[in-house]
């Protein structure tokens, strides 16, 4: 980026959206710049020629689609190219990277752990989000423990969720005629287009998603009255207890991110730190899967 001036934070905001949908959906346009900043179609038409010119080689014009599309050399230069970038911007309703971060607002005396990301292929993306919009079926290699060089699945994909640290997305599997999570950094190849659902698959249909589960969480019942108490000043607990509402295939995934593993007991209760309290009432959301 140094070929080019330094920029107001607005206008890197907006040339990062550019980059993320060129990217990740295959398409942008100046009617989505429009809805997400709130402006006219032609400063929304202004931003993506300005762009252009700093880039010619990102972006092409598809007058079938009335879009640009990317380049087969493109490069993100606003942005790091990453499949979080898209998915988080996803769950938080255009959730963009802080409008002021180029403020200089930063505080000299913090520190961010950076953790390794899963490549996750944008042309999985763009083919997974298209389909879960649009109710289809996808033909998809997928590769698991079981199958570490991947197997051919069809599947129904509804949504993409992020949790115990990676994406993944809902889908039905048409093999295992039941609803399943899969991790995106485990497609193999892209996924081919099969035509519309064949039957209720989607989101909606999906009972267990449906359903909203109730985690209750104390702290360990063998630490001391103050230790206890400070756990629960920690996690902000009310009347003793920790509550989260998820939906039911989220409920393992909630717990290990808190670093409960109901599957074991640390023999230190101060490793352990907090545990679940409503344990028969989530014995089927915690089972081995």
């Amino acid at each position: 980026m140094s070929e080019i001036p330094t920029l107001p934070w607005d206008t890197l905001a907006r040339y990062r959206l550019v980059e993320i949908l060129a990217l990740w959906e295959g398409q942008v346009t100046s009617s989505q710049l429009s809805k997400a900043f709130g402006i006219g179609g032609q400063q929304a038409k202004k931003i993506l020629r300005q762009y252009r010119e700093f880039f010619p080689h990102n972006l092409v014009y598809d007058a079938s689609r009335k879009g640009f599309l990317p380049r087969p050399t493109f490069q993100a230069k606003f942005t790091r190219g990453k499949v979080e970038e898209y998915l988080h911007l996803l769950g938080s309703h255009l959730g963009l990277d802080s409008p002021f971060t180029g403020l200089g607002l930063g505080a000299a005396d913090t520190e961010s752990l950076p953790m390794p990301s899963r490549v996750v292929s944008p042309y999985v993306v763009r083919e997974l989000v298209k389909a879960a919009r649009q109710g289809l079926r996808l033909e998809v290699t997928y590769a698991s423990f079981t199958n570490p060089e991947g197997e051919e699945r069809i599947i129904v994909p509804h949504t993409l969720i992020f949790a115990a640290g990676r994406w993944h997305v809902r889908a039905f599997c048409e093999k295992h005629r039941d609803f399943r999570d899969f991790v995106l950094s485990r497609f193999r190849c892209v996924p081919e287009p099969q035509g519309p659902m064949l039957a209720e698959h989607g989101g909606e249909h999906d009972r267990d998603w449906q359903t909203m589960v109730e985690v209750r969480l104390i702290p360990d019942r063998r630490l001391s009255p103050q230790e206890r108490q400070l756990l629960m000043v920690d996690y902000g607990m009310q009347g003793g207890e920790l509550r989260l509402n998820c939906r039911g295939p989220l409920v393992l995934y909630a717990l290990r991110q808190l670093g409960v593993n109901p599957h074991h007991v640390e023999i230190e209760p101060r490793a352990q730190q907090i545990e679940i309290a409503n344990r028969p009432e989530l014995e089927r959301w915690i089972r081995w899967g």
